[in-house]
């Protein structure tokens, strides 16, 4: 039976978010829009006959900065070839593209041999909504804020400006998105969303520690004290990983976080949660 690839529908994509939650990589309930109208064309999949049996996705943000996700064979189908050859035809869309990817530690060899190169750790962990609550005057929502002041922030902290994204981003359903203000200036900024487990924060990007930890109150709070919730860390940033200490999250697992090319220069510091393993 011959294998064929082509771009993912809209609603193929809800295939891929499926097998995803079944890797336990436990997806956004509503991430799917916005992933798709970030590149409707970054989104493929094989078939044998009718049947979808391989996903994958390589987003171009732009020229310059790309990302791949959603690289799943299904279990019966795999080591026969299937996954590299999606992924061969997935680069191709994305030809000048510094490419990043979180890859599981099972497959980082296999990505070194296609040019990726390790740069650091993520962490995802887990832990506990709140029911307390803290009013923080320098808290407010996102909607309240400019949005080129957001994009100009984010722009500090992500390898490239991701406008589009973030439009959808921040209007989720089942979602909350708030900013550290201060005399109108952004020095943080996070998003807190449901999932098919709990609820994650991300991204959780801010100036300091004590940003940080005040807008991830916000968020943990906002979700109540019955529901997991879940960040994931850059192990690099110490104080990232001393927050969820600070809070007995507990590790779950890890990614690698590769690039092709250089490793970007914006400001590791600054990241308290990655906005999604899939996307970056």
């Amino acid at each position: 039976m011959d294998y064929k690839i082509r771009t993912a529908t809209r609603k193929e994509l809800d295939i891929a978010v499926e097998w995803a939650a079944k890797e336990g990589w436990n997806p956004g309930l509503h991430d799917a829009d916005t992933f798709y109208l970030t590149d409707t064309q970054g989104y493929y999949f094989g078939f044998l006959g009718e049947e979808p049996i391989a996903s994958i996705s390589a987003v171009a943000y732009d020229q310059k900065f790309g990302f791949m996700g959603f690289y799943i064979v299904k279990p019966e189908y795999r080591g026969k070839g299937y996954g590299l050859q999606i992924w061969n035809e997935a680069l191709k869309h994305l030809p000048t593209q510094n490419i990043s990817l979180d890859g599981v530690a099972a497959q980082q060899e296999n990505y070194k041999k296609s040019g990726f190169k390790l740069a650091y750790g993520n962490i995802r962990y887990e832990g506990k909504g709140s029911d307390d609550k803290l009013d923080d005057k320098n808290i407010v929502s996102l909607s309240q804020v400019q949005f080129d002041q957001l994009v100009s922030y984010d722009n500090q902290v992500f390898p490239t400006e991701r406008r589009l994204f973030l439009q959808n981003w921040i209007m989720q359903p089942e979602s909350l998105s708030v900013a550290f203000i201060n005399e109108r200036n952004i020095l943080g900024y996070g998003t807190v969303r449901k999932c098919r487990v709990g609820f994650k924060v991300g991204p959780l990007f801010a100036d300091n520690e004590t940003i940080a930890d005040a807008l991830f109150f916000k968020l943990k709070s906002s979700v109540g004290g019955q529901e997991s919730i879940f960040l994931d860390v850059p192990e690099v940033n110490k104080t990232a990983v001393k927050l969820a200490d600070s809070y007995k999250m507990k590790p779950m697992f890890q990614t690698a976080r590769m690039y092709t090319k250089e490793q970007p220069k914006n400001d590791l510091n600054k990241i308290f949660g990655v906005t999604t393993f899939e996307l970056g």
